[in-house]
């Protein structure tokens, strides 16, 4: 079986790859709504034995239009790409979204990226897409270019959640930004998940008992400082429960940037330098600064039995929660 793709040069796009599926979006979260339009475009590539190709666009569009509003992306390039993979498709076009992208009109949208480039006979995409400077690209416009240049189009409608609301990566955003990782994790589909490298700290958990893998997140991470249950899966893929802090150690020094900080249950090995993500299941309390480190300990104490126990219980919310967190 071909190996998946990433590619962001179109001037190699293979040759086994030509004549696909594509399913066109931002896809930053990769989340139940996200994941219906993926879902009909490898249905669609399935039933002709055509590629299924989704295009993606790095950096996302809002960075660059508004560089001085920090995005709190869901799901960075490395991590979207592999979710991506993990549905079934066969490649993931990240098209670098620069100022020479932006200025192209829907037309060469069309002729140069999704002919030429990509040889596409059938797009999937959201109902809301538009693309082509000033957005003059729409809905109708694609499918008058689908009639004229022998492409077909689907259009999906806005995917509602069981409570009939639109699942979207701005209303997961808010919720992170709550600290309700529960809630997110319906939207997703999967338990929210960073990943990075980890690094040595003060080491002062070591001293009180509670030794921590510690990684920076990046610095647009809007996710509510706090403690958490979560799921650790070292760079051989073992998975480790665990609790984590989020934020700057109030108790502590309660300064420098913020940091996701493990503590990694009945594990002594060594995770300095590795690549590791982190999977979060549960919110158990906000940020405290404590009058002393004995009663930090205590609280430690607690948070770990919580998290033991809300851990012990968990089931995958579908496949894409066995990839990330199971």
């Amino acid at each position: 079986m071909p190996e998946f793709a990433r590619i962001a040069d179109l001037s190699r796009f293979p040759e086994r790859l030509q004549g696909g599926v594509v399913a066109i979006g931002n896809f930053d979260g990769v989340h139940r709504g996200h994941q219906v339009v993926l879902s009909r475009a490898l249905d669609e590539a399935r039933a002709i034995g055509a590629p299924a190709l989704a295009l993606t666009f790095e950096p996302h569009p809002r960075q660059f239009f508004r560089p001085d509003a920090p995005l709190f992306r869901l799901t960075p390039a490395d991590l979207k790409a592999r979710l991506i993979e993990a549905l079934g498709f066969d490649a993931v076009v990240e098209l670098p979204f620069t100022a020479g992208f932006a200025a192209q009109s829907a037309e060469e949208f069309v002729d140069r990226i999704l002919i030429e480039g990509l040889g596409i006979r059938h797009v999937v995409t959201g109902f809301d897409f538009h693309f082509g400077k000033d957005r003059k690209g729409g809905p109708a416009f694609l499918m008058e270019a689908g009639r004229a240049k022998g492409f077909q189009v689907s259009l999906l409608d806005a995917f509602r959640d069981e409570g009939a609301e639109v699942i979207s990566s701005s209303r997961i955003r808010e919720l992170l930004c709550k600290g309700d990782v529960a809630q997110s994790a319906g939207l997703l589909g999967y338990r929210y998940t960073v990943e990075g490298v980890v690094s040595r700290g003060k080491q002062l958990g070591r001293t009180l008992g509670y030794p921590t893998a510690n990684k920076a997140l990046a610095d647009d991470n809007g996710l509510r400082h706090g403690i958490y249950a979560v799921r650790l899966r070292d760079a051989s893929g073992t998975l480790h429960d665990g609790v984590a802090s989020f934020g700057r150690r109030p108790t502590v020094d309660d300064a420098g940037a913020p940091l996701l900080e493990t503590f990694v249950f009945d594990f002594s090995g060594d995770l300095y330098g590795q690549t590791c993500t982190v999977s979060f299941f549960g919110f158990l309390r906000g940020e405290e600064k404590f009058a002393s480190l004995d009663d930090l300990v205590v609280q430690m104490k607690r948070d770990e039995e919580e998290a033991r126990t809300l851990l012990a219980g968990v089931r995958p919310l579908g496949p894409l929660d066995s990839l990330v967190a199971f």
